[in-house]
């Protein structure tokens, strides 16, 4: 069953060809412009408008797993455990108060870029603040971070220069994903959710069935729960080393709502796909779907990494898979190792399969970033400011343009972040230091109509500083509760200064909001029980 290296065999490397030309030949056959039609904003940046719920759910997906969770979370799977889980499955339910409550404004508006949200909440001042905020995001943390995790997992198993692998990733992202635009990138997620989830549960069932040792994986699973149960703990307690990246019940009631809210409220390249649906409850449908699937992605990622670390604690199971075990083992300083280290106990064939997995969680990613920060500058920066009468096709060079400047800059940066350790925790707290302001701007934006435009810029530029202040302090505080303790500055800041400036009116841009608004139907309510009580009997059996 073993290989004797971390290297692919002929028949991986022609199972991973087969997936490259399909996903290429499918992102360029989507592409096509039909006789002498020319591509359009709308037809670039939201797909024409057309995506199916399934396609969106899909692509929801497929944009949020990459290289961060298959490489960074199954690292943390292996430092921290279970707990780790709590981004996923807190996921589901953040999906379906996205999709009840903020989605129909969006879609209404026919917006197509968030911070176009702001201006027609706010102002134009704020729009362009945030944009920028964002494409550096995009550029100097999510692209970078992508490629060095995606070119790290890749260094590991094939044995090639990182710079070569990174290079690599950055070319396959491009081919298909700057030509066609959004309707490349949703239509190719869509075979890339079902690669990379039949790769996850490969992994996941070639570690356990290690740890089972001739008894099957649910003998390897009962094992990981006898030896290693503070692995298996949702609910960490203070006393636990790793308490200052997960800590305890503020998954639940604390930070990892701003986290998570920002994340898939108000973050371009993930609710991009969503603006693209045909209408609001086809977005929902897809958004429900994304949930059901969120709830498998723990098995997918950091069951690997709780295995990979209860086999590497195991002298007499290490012998037994030979020497070539040694080689890349991952260790608390390294656990990003993790996941690419146990690809080497898979079959011949079944690697290659995992290994278009790995590529497929990276190259969606990629794309989606790339094609977000495009829409981004095109829409919120080059378009108001720079060639207000630029044409349709002239915006979308500029797009294509932008994508290809972003992903140079992030492929000479990612090299740069070697040795930052669990990747998946460096990732979230960078973007904790601005998710919290940004999230308050939308949550007072959407739900408070005496908001004011200087109330909203005030709150959030002074909640940079303010973040970095806790962090810097000695407080020894989790950068969860951080995040927390940020939005309600932000929040507080924001609502003095609307009074002092507004202290009677409604904002004149204050959204008007009804029931109706808020409705959904009857297929979307019970999937959202469903959800509900699936994650109560979870956090209920691991707490």
């Amino acid at each position: 069953m073993h290989t004797s290296s971390l290297g692919l065999h002929t028949l991986d490397y022609v199972i991973f060809a087969i997936y490259v030309v399909v996903i290429v030949g499918l992102g360029l056959w989507v592409s096509r412009t039909k006789g002498d039609q020319t591509k359009g904003t709308k037809d670039y940046f939201l797909a024409g408008k057309s995506l199916p719920w399934w396609a969106i759910g899909a692509s929801l997906i497929a944009a949020n797993i990459s290289a961060e969770q298959f490489i960074g979370m199954s690292g943390s799977g292996f430092a921290i455990g279970l707990a780790i889980a709590s981004y996923e499955w807190m996921s589901a339910l953040t999906l379906i108060l996205v999709g009840k409550y903020f989605l129909p404004i969006f879609i209404e508006k026919q917006i197509y870029t968030i911070p176009e949200f702001v201006e027609k909440r706010y102002n134009r001042q704020l729009k362009s603040i945030l944009a920028i905020f964002w494409l550096a995001l995009y550029i100097f943390v999510n692209l970078t971070s992508v490629l060095y995790l995606g070119g790290l997992a890749l260094q590991t198993i094939l044995g090639v220069p990182l710079s070569y692998t990174i290079i690599g990733l950055a070319v396959f992202a491009v081919v298909y994903s700057l030509y066609g635009g959004l309707a490349a990138v949703a239509w190719t997620d869509v075979v890339q959710v079902i690669v990379l989830v039949i790769g996850g549960l490969f992994t996941a069932f070639a570690a356990l069935t290690i740890l089972g040792d001739g008894s099957g994986i649910f003998a390897g699973f009962s094992r990981i729960m006898h030896e290693a149960p503070e692995h298996m703990q949702m609910i960490l307690s203070k006393d636990n080393p790793q308490f200052v990246n997960v800590p305890g019940i503020a998954v639940l009631i604390g930070g990892l709502w701003v986290a998570n809210l920002y994340y898939w409220g108000f973050n371009q390249y993930i609710i991009q796909r969503t603006l693209a649906a045909k209408s609001v409850p086809e977005a929902q449908k897809g958004i429900v779907f994304a949930a059901f699937l969120k709830l498998l992605i723990p098995v997918l990622v950091v069951v690997p990494g709780i295995a990979a670390w209860v086999i590497s604690q195991d002298p007499q199971l290490m012998a037994k898979l030979g020497a070539a075990a040694s080689v890349n083992l991952p260790t608390m300083a390294h656990a990003d190792k993790a996941f690419p280290w146990l690809t080497q106990f898979l079959p011949i064939g079944i690697k290659g399969v995992v290994f278009a997995a790995l590529a497929a969680a990276i190259v969606s990613s990629l794309a989606s970033m790339l094609n977000s920060t495009a829409t981004i500058f095109t829409m919120d920066l080059y378009k108001p400011y720079i060639n207000p009468k630029a044409s349709e096709g002239k915006l979308v060079n500029v797009g294509r343009i932008t994508a290809l400047v972003a992903l140079v800059v992030a492929c000479l940066i990612a090299p740069q972040l070697a040795g930052i350790g669990q990747a998946f925790q460096y990732i979230q707290e960078y973007t904790g230091l601005v998710s919290p302001g940004i999230l308050a701007v939308f949550l007072m934006g959407l739900f408070w109509k005496k908001t004011t435009s200087k109330g909203a810029i005030v709150g959030v530029i002074l909640s940079i500083p303010f973040a970095l202040f806790l962090k810097l302090m000695p407080f020894d505080m989790p950068f969860m509760d951080q995040m927390l303790y940020t939005f309600f500055f932000s929040v507080v800041v924001m609502a003095l200064t609307s009074l002092t400036t507004n202290p009677v009116d409604d904002d004149p841009k204050g959204i008007q909001v009804t029931n109706k608004t808020f409705k959904t139907d009857g297929a979307f309510n019970i999937c959202a029980y469903i959800i509900l009580i699936i994650l109560v009997v979870l956090y209920a059996c691991f707490w």
